[in-house]
């Protein structure tokens, strides 16, 4: 029997794993007697277990909770045998009047100890409950001197029964007991679900529904399935995923099996994994002509289609990362956290549309110690008890995510991972302003700013859409500026920018949080920048001796060109105390800051949703001394208004009263000392962003707030400013504004979007 099973450890828990490839039923707890025997028997030997695997082509694995019902039962079972007097009714065998029916009782109770208990603990409870009420009407009709044998017998059942009674299965299935028969199991399908994953898949999956939950939501992207369900036990909804790998046939998943098997004899060397896209093409290829072989050598037809989704799940759980890449592939999914210690608790997310939720998948400890092997390869970053944190990023054929690890002693309890998923496509003003993220008049504003080449911090707390907004402002930035970024851990869309026609150069630099290691410092890298000649300079992340850095390229760069960068901060103040406190930035550099654009997230009064929103924009200026909260050195532009749920302008913008916005103004000719001139250049930024939205919902076509149409919308802008100034001597805003609408109306007749 011992090589029938082993036992696993996954942190603290103890796994049975029981090998079930050569039996001729499905290894089924709740479907199947037998296969309930014989795990009773295995748990009688491993009381231990916290959960049962079974191994057949594909894995069926039942939880702590169901695994600790059967425990109980096991154990129950394991003391009932070993005292014998009970199961042989010793105590009656000394009376010879009873000798007549012991037979017939002692035939009785084994059968409800030794076999109905084990495979079917319902049956022996409802048996025992029959043969208390069938005796107690017979010992009416006995002998009397066989009454006290009788009600012996009567009393050694109904301790059996109570000490049924008091289990957690029969409790939980006391309910539905009444009629009950033995040998039907459907009650038992209530009660024991098993998480069913193929055998090439290590991930945990619960595929069945819940049944007591509301469906909120169904979508499908690529070949996976998703519902998103409201339960009773949890406050959070449930994202139900099936992934493609969950809808094959039985043939299929014995093909993928034998050819993951064939695969896993070559890994992959560690140069192999520095260029991850050519790695993944390499084993595509030699995966789909391995599926094409084996399925003619077993005459399984598969089509061109079937054999390249095949080929694509193979690269997913071999070379790839498993069921993270499906979750990645999901444009609704914002966040994946996988806490420690892993195989004990369910994936988590925050979706686009029901904020926090909990996953029906459930990695293991093979899944989490093959990642992190990978992320330090591809990220020449190390990760050990030296260096128990890795930040880096994972670039995958549809998605793009930052990631965060920790491990021990930091986590006392091992791996643990929070992704932050990217936007394929870079955001844009006009997409927050649609998701009321942003006012048309701040779009505007930010617009103005960022032409007029001012230094610009984007702050906020985590999660609040720093790095989404400071993406938007580079597609505000002219084609005809070169950018330089910066960033310890890639996440701006630089790629996507480059493709759309963009002079920009990515640097990577040494994490913060690291130790040692190839890559320079991120103070180095921003003064290596400063070399590289005339361009606009953009910071993923302030974190630390960068600080010095970046406000020395502020100090140089100022009037020149854009240079922008992201902080933790949750107000103007908040940031002045990071900067100048915490990174050390003496006060007088701190005013090379020419904004501040805060963005945090807002909750509703339920508590349950919330929803990120620019919350201020505001110039530093530049006489205060030591305190510029004291000496009003910060000057809001426009505030969040909690009412109106929108960023509105504060009295100083409207009344002209912007050092920043005069000194832009003061270097163009037709605005110098004009601040209609300015204000009505801002409104007409924002007039256009607020029209390329309104076009958008009208026509549901979410093509003209993307990138690739807002910067040729804004060439366009800057193409039509010139030719009306020429024209009529200054930026006529309505007759710039006539000349766009025509333009894009005639885009969007010719379908050019």
């Amino acid at each position: 029997m011992a090589e029938d099973y082993q036992v696993l450890k996954e942190g603290r828990e103890d796994v049975l794993r029981i090998n079930a490839e050569q039996w001729s039923f499905v290894p089924s707890l709740e479907n199947n007697a037998v296969v309930m025997a014989k795990t009773i028997d295995y748990l009688v030997q491993v009381p231990s277990t916290g959960r049962i695997v079974f191994t057949q082509k594909r894995n069926y694995s039942y939880n702590y909770e169901q695994t600790q019902m059967l425990v109980e039962i096991a154990n129950l079972y394991k003391m009932l045998v070993k005292q014998k007097r009970i199961l042989t009714l010793a105590d009656l065998a000394s009376k010879p009047q009873s000798n007549v029916f012991l037979p017939e009782w002692q035939s009785k109770l084994q059968e409800v100890v030794i076999n109905l208990l084990r495979a079917d603990p319902l049956g022996a409870y409802v048996e025992l409950r029959r043969l208390i009420r069938e005796e107690k009407i017979k010992i009416k009709k006995v002998p009397l001197d066989l009454v006290d044998s009788q009600q012996s017998y009567i009393d050694t059942l109904a301790y059996l029964y109570n000490l049924l009674d008091k289990t957690r299965l029969i409790n939980i299935a006391r309910k539905n007991l009444s009629g009950y028969a033995i040998g039907n199991r459907e009650i038992y399908s209530t009660i024991f679900r098993p998480i069913i994953t193929p055998d090439f898949m290590f991930t945990r999956l619960m595929a069945q529904h819940p049944l007591d939950g509301e469906q909120l939501d169904l979508y499908s992207f690529g070949q996976s399935e998703v519902n998103i369900y409201s339960t009773e036990k949890d406050i959070k909804y449930l994202y139900h995923l099936i992934p493609p790998e969950f809808k094959l046939t039985e043939d299929k998943y014995e093909l993928l099996d034998l050819a993951r098997g064939v695969l896993a004899e070559h890994k992959p060397r560690e140069e192999e994994f520095l260029e991850p896209e050519k790695m993944r093409n390499t084993f595509f290829n030699i995966g789909r002509d391995l599926l094409q072989e084996l399925a003619e050598s077993r005459n399984i037809e598969i089509g061109f289609d079937e054999l390249n989704e095949l080929a694509n799940i193979l690269v997913r759980y071999t070379v790839g990362f498993g069921v993270l890449e499906v979750l990645l592939q999901d444009k609704k999914v914002q966040d994946i956290s996988i806490n420690s210690p892993i195989g004990q608790t369910p994936i988590f997310l925050v979706h686009e549309d029901f904020d926090e939720c909990v996953t029906n998948l459930i990695p293991t400890r093979e899944d989490a110690e093959s990642w992190a092997s990978k992320f330090r390869i591809l990220s020449g970053r190390p990760l050990d008890e030296a260096n128990p944190i890795l930040d880096t990023e994972l670039i995958l054929p549809d998605a793009r995510a930052r990631v965060a690890i920790i491990q021990k002693p930091l986590n006392p309890q091992g791996l643990a991972y929070a992704l932050r998923r990217h936007r394929d496509k870079p955001w844009t003003l006009p997409l927050f302003l649609q998701n009321k993220m942003i006012s048309p008049l701040g779009a505007g504003l930010m617009s103005f700013l960022i032409d007029g080449s001012r230094t610009m911090l984007v702050a906020g707390t985590r999660s609040s859409g720093k790095t989404s907004l400071l993406g938007s402002v580079l597609i505000e930035i002219m084609r005809k500026y070169r950018l330089i970024t910066i960033e310890d851990t890639l996440e701006l869309p630089t790629d996507a920018l480059r493709v759309l026609g963009y002079n920009i150069q990515q640097m990577k630099v040494r994490s913060a949080l690291t130790k040692g290691g190839s890559e320079i410092a991120a103070d180095e890298g921003i003064r290596t920048a400063l070399r590289l000649g005339d361009s606009a300079l953009i910071v993923g992340e302030i974190r630390s001796l960068e600080a010095f850095a970046l406000y020395e390229a502020m100090r140089i760069g100022a009037l020149a060109n854009v240079v922008a960068g992201t902080i933790h901060g949750d107000s103007p103040y908040g940031v002045f105390d990071r900067v100048v406190n915490d990174l050390k930035v003496p006060k007088t550099s701190f005013k090379a800051t020419d904004t501040i654009v805060v963005t945090n997230p807002m909750k509703s009064p339920d508590g349950l949703h919330k929803w990120r929103r620019v919350t201020q924009i505001t110039e530093v200026r530049k006489h205060w001394v030591d305190d510029p909260l004291a000496e009003r050195g910060f000057v809001d532009l426009m505030k969040y208004d909690t009412k109106q749920d929108m960023l509105v302008p504060t009295p100083d913008l409207m009344n002209g009263d912007s050092e920043i916005i005069k000194s832009i103004g003061g270097n163009v000719k037709e605005w110098a000392g004009d601040w209609d001139a300015i204000w009505d250049n801002i409104l007409l930024r924002a007039k256009i962003k607020e029209t390329l939205v309104s076009y958008a919902n009208r026509l549901k076509n979410n093509s003209l707030l993307e990138a690739k149409f807002i910067i040729d919308s804004n060439d366009q802008f800057h193409r039509i400013s010139e030719i009306v100034r020429e024209e009529v001597g200054n930026l006529d805003p309505k007759r710039i504004f006539f000349s766009w609408e025509e333009w894009l109306k005639r885009r969007i007749r010719m379908r050019q979007y």
